[in-house]
């Protein structure tokens, strides 16, 4: 028993040099550092596209990375965190709209950053609310993500037909005011939604890795990026955040995070704790 104990630990001492190399490797030749996302993301993904390349070890698929950009461009897609949905957590945007909006109403200029917005589905989720309250005209949001690809696709504002009984669910229990289907037309298995909503939209590259602040915001909104950390990254980021956004200005993390435990966390104000928005206070 105790030689196959000490026969896994060798084993995932390997898988660990193996990875550890892998994303030394990814950085040094593509410029992408996913050397402090959290292990058990990134072994996952890495997992899996050992098994979809038919490999048989993490070794061989570095091999692989080196010599073929495509391989690369595939594990890149691994990494990338594309879950999203309209009006997600229908709740955070009922709070966004009762609590924040009487707040930025008095605003000249409204400044939001979409953190990871993948696909875009809150981003457009955002401007419809902002619509609604009447504040979109004076409003610009700026929404960015690691992938290039990804980000073709939110420009579009095409979505699967499929997903729009989920979506108008979502969008009447977040508070919305009028009938979802207004928004958007349907082109057989897909539905465009209204390019005026796209207005005020800015669709950019931005690395939180690697890439610096590039504006001040009035609203930051990550949530449900910074649980793919470690720790380590995860302050970065929050240093990242901290700087981009203006004094009194509000924060909104995803459910399984928070600000308590960082650097960070005193220079907040729990402004709604049940769906972790936080306003800046120094």
């Amino acid at each position: 028993m105790t030689e196959k104990i000490q026969e896994q630990k060798k084993y995932e001492e390997i898988e660990k040099i193996e990875i550890d190399l892998l994303l030394e490797a990814i950085y040094r030749l593509y410029g992408y550092d996913f050397r402090n996302y959290a292990d058990s993301f990134i072994e996952r993904r890495i997992a899996n596209r050992v098994q979809k390349e038919k490999l048989t070890s993490i070794s061989a698929l570095q091999e692989k990375i080196l010599r073929d950009s495509t391989v690369m461009r595939k594990l890149f897609s691994d990494f990338s965190i594309n879950v999203t949905e309209m009006f997600r957590d229908p709740p955070f945007f009922k709070s966004f709209r009762e609590n924040i909006i009487p707040i930025i109403r008095e605003y000249t200029n409204i400044r939001i950053w979409h953190v990871g917005c993948s696909t875009g589905e809150e981003v457009y989720s955002m401007a419809i609310l902002l619509q609604e309250e009447g504040l979109y005209e004076k409003a610009m949001i700026y929404a960015t993500d690691i992938n290039a690809r990804i980000l073709e696709r939110a420009k579009k504002g095409t979505f699967s037909l499929a997903h729009m009984q989920q979506y108008t669910k979502n969008y009447m229990e977040a508070g919305g005011t009028r009938a979802f289907s207004e928004y958007y037309k349907a082109v057989g298995e897909q539905v465009v939604f209204d390019p005026l909503l796209q207005k005020n939209i800015v669709f950019a590259e931005h690395n939180l890795v690697t890439d610096s602040s590039f504006h001040e915001f009035d609203i930051i909104i990550c949530r449900n990026v910074l649980i793919y950390f470690n720790k380590t990254l995860q302050d970065e980021v929050h240093k990242l955040l901290y700087e981009s956004l203006s004094l009194s200005g509000f924060l909104g993390l995803g459910k399984r995070e928070g600000i308590r435990f960082t650097t960070y966390g005193k220079c907040y104000e729990e402004f709604d704790t049940a769906e972790k928005i936080y306003r800046k206070i120094q």
